[in-house]
């Protein structure tokens, strides 16, 4: 707003910033796609730690690897975790009292349901004077009678706030639904109306890939991320006994990866027992996208619901975690292996290589975890599953790719006012700086080689890149470029020896 002055004087006038800050995003939100003891199904649900994950899926379940999956993550220093439930076959626990009409069921489905117990408890007096439908509503467990949930005050009037169909919903109740039609009424149920359960619930069956892999239309399976605000790593642990049938998901999982710029961590087979094993199934096995890495072999660790006795589990649950704990301690940028990539809770792997079998492994782009002396377990090789020597990729190493999809969606989500603004130099200028300024917070960071801005990043948006045609069209074109930090695979340390010398 412009200043009319009409006196002699200083006169002060904020003006609003020219430059927009470009917040980077996050680098290792991992998400968790298979069957679970409880919880919602087909549904994306962002978690921030393992005692979320009990709450709401219930803990560890043996018939769920990634229950163990997502324990393992969280072990090894994982933050932020979005879990899809998938199940089959399987159905609620329901509840009918021979009192009242009013059919109730469990949330979501499986056994889990059959623990419930409700009970029915006469509001307050003064409380009936206002509505007449008023009741108590308690969820207690079963087993012990601990109290779940209690709404007081529960009325069966559409017209209330305290509607009952309105209280038995997501966001609401973590246990309770309404089954069926809600019955019109003007007295309330009858105290202690005895609710029992029908004995239908049931976990169902272990999901297949068709489950697992979901419908993009109806947001189910892996597209239930969808609905996701952004996620990072990707893992699909083994979810049926038959593992082969993670071929066809992982086909899937891998476009949509490439779709949501995220990474599959993929998980050798169980019957992988040696190097050859994978070498000779490897490409009929996973396709070789720049947007996914395997890691070989299986981890050994120890399974709680088993008295603690070793058993061999998929790796990416503790990888995922890993390449958190890298991230928050050394930035996307640093590769996600080394003597400080210790596997946390693996005391043994299912093969142990020798250095001979890791040299045939990683020119394959087959990422190794090893035990070595010292250092004991950890991830020793970091590279996608375009990181075969013979490929020559430009995505060949998988902090390189990872840094890259970083970059793009800190931009795409830190650009979006350019949208309509007009397509002119004053608009490029803006572009630059706020560009500039986001690579540059890079760049100290040590996220790029070069010590010289010049020589580590660009940023392009003029004339050149944005023809006179574009403008017509509507499009902004912006020029980014990073020069990568590579890890140092290979470290050759030369060593001579020299003749002694007399002093002179």
């Amino acid at each position: 707003m412009s200043i009319n002055p009409t006196y002699p004087g200083v006169y002060i006038q904020e003006l609003p910033a020219t430059a927009r800050t470009i917040i980077g995003v996050a680098t290792s939100i991992t998400a968790f796609v298979g069957s679970a003891l409880k919880g919602p199904t087909d549904k994306s649900t962002l978690i921030h730690s393992y005692a979320d994950y009990m709450r709401i899926f219930g803990g560890l379940w043996k018939k769920s690897n990634m229950s163990y999956a997502v324990y393992q993550y969280y072990q090894n220093g994982g933050v932020d975790a979005v879990i899809v439930r998938v199940a089959l076959n399987a159905s609620e626990a329901t509840f009918t009292s021979a009192k009242t009409s009013l059919k109730l069921k469990a949330s979501n489905p499986g056994l889990w349901g059959e623990n419930l117990q409700i009970v029915v408890t006469a509001a307050d007096s003064e409380k009936l004077t206002e509505d007449p439908t008023y009741f108590n509503l308690i969820v207690q467990r079963k087993s012990d009678g601990v109290v779940l949930e209690m709404f007081r005050n529960v009325s069966l009037n559409p017209e209330n706030p305290r509607y009952i169909g309105k209280l038995l919903v997501d966001g609401v109740s973590t246990y309770l639904r309404v089954d069926g039609a809600i019955p019109s009424s003007t007295v309330p149920l009858p105290d202690d109306s005895d609710y029992q359960s029908n004995s239908v619930a049931s976990d169902g069956t272990y999901p297949d890939a068709t489950t697992i892999i979901g419908n993009p239309d109806t947001k189910t399976g892996i597209y239930a991320l969808k609905n996701a605000d952004m996620f990072n790593l990707l893992c699909i642990p083994a979810f049926d006994e038959n593992d082969q049938t993670r071929t066809n998901v992982y086909t899937d999982a891998l476009e949509f990866c490439d779709e949501k710029r995220a990474i599959l961590l993929v998980d050798p087979q169980q019957d992988w027992n040696t190097k050859d094993s994978i070498i000779t199934n490897l490409s009929s096995y996973i396709s070789r996208d720049k947007n996914g890495a395997i890691y070989f072999p299986r981890i050994i660790a120890a399974d709680p619901l088993q008295e603690y006795r070793l058993r061999d589990f998929d790796p990416c649950g503790v990888v995922a975690g890993v390449i958190a704990r890298t991230d928050a301690q050394r930035g996307v940028w640093k590769a996600p292996a080394g003597i400080e990539a210790t596997l946390v809770g693996v005391p043994d792997l299912a093969v142990r290589m020798t250095d001979q079998e890791n040299g045939d492994l990683n020119p394959l782009g087959i990422n190794c975890l090893r035990i070595l002396p010292d250092a004991g377990r950890v991830i020793w090789g970091s590279r996608t599953l375009r990181g075969a020597d013979s490929l020559a990729d430009q995505w060949k190493y998988l902090p390189v790719r990872r840094m890259a999809l970083y970059i793009e969606e800190s931009l795409y989500r830190g650009t979006q006012w350019v949208v309509f603004e007009p397509n002119d130099e004053k608009l490029w200028s803006q572009i630059r700086l706020n560009v500039g300024a986001f690579m540059h917070s890079l760049f100290i960071k040590g996220a790029f080689q070069g010590t010289d801005p010049k020589q580590a990043y660009l940023v392009k948006c003029d004339s050149e890149t944005t023809t006179q045609t574009d403008i017509d069209s509507g499009i902004v074109n912006i020029l980014v470029g990073f020069a990568p930090l590579k890890p140092a695979e290979f470290v050759i340390i030369q060593i001579q020896q020299l003749a002694g010398q007399e002093s002179q």
